[in-house]
């Protein structure tokens, strides 16, 4: 199990085990957020906050949920919106100490045009 929480703390996520990849998107949120994605099933993540401690935005398809602290402003992780949305969601790894992550592969995804992987 590791663990992370948002900047000021006020959100925590633990995930089961270190991811084995990492993606970096270039699709047009994912480039302005600077994220790096581990994903994982959601039965795997624990997302711990205060009610009122997260923000979330929809854009676009309407298929995700980006979800930040309120405070500090830290995008933690996307979840899928649609009950058949599917059971991965996706970890901002950039909020793991990188120790952490091991010596995961990033691979960068072209999500602003072809949703191909690139490598």
């Amino acid at each position: 199990m590791i663990s992370t929480t948002c900047h000021c703390g006020a959100v925590t996520i633990e995930v089961a085990r270190a991811p084995e990849t990492l993606t970096n998107c270039n699709c047009s949120i994912c480039r302005r957020y600077g994220t790096l994605w581990a994903y994982y099933q959601r039965s795997e993540v624990q997302v711990r906050a205060a009610p009122g401690a997260t923000a979330s935005y929809v854009w676009g398809d309407r298929m995700l949920r980006f979800v930040r602290c309120a405070t500090c402003g830290c995008v933690t992780h996307w979840e899928p919106i649609a009950a058949d949305g599917g059971e991965r969601m996706g970890v901002n790894a950039r909020n793991f100490d990188p120790a952490q992550l091991g010596a995961a592969r990033i691979r960068r995804l072209d999500g602003a045009v072809t949703e191909q992987y690139l490598d």
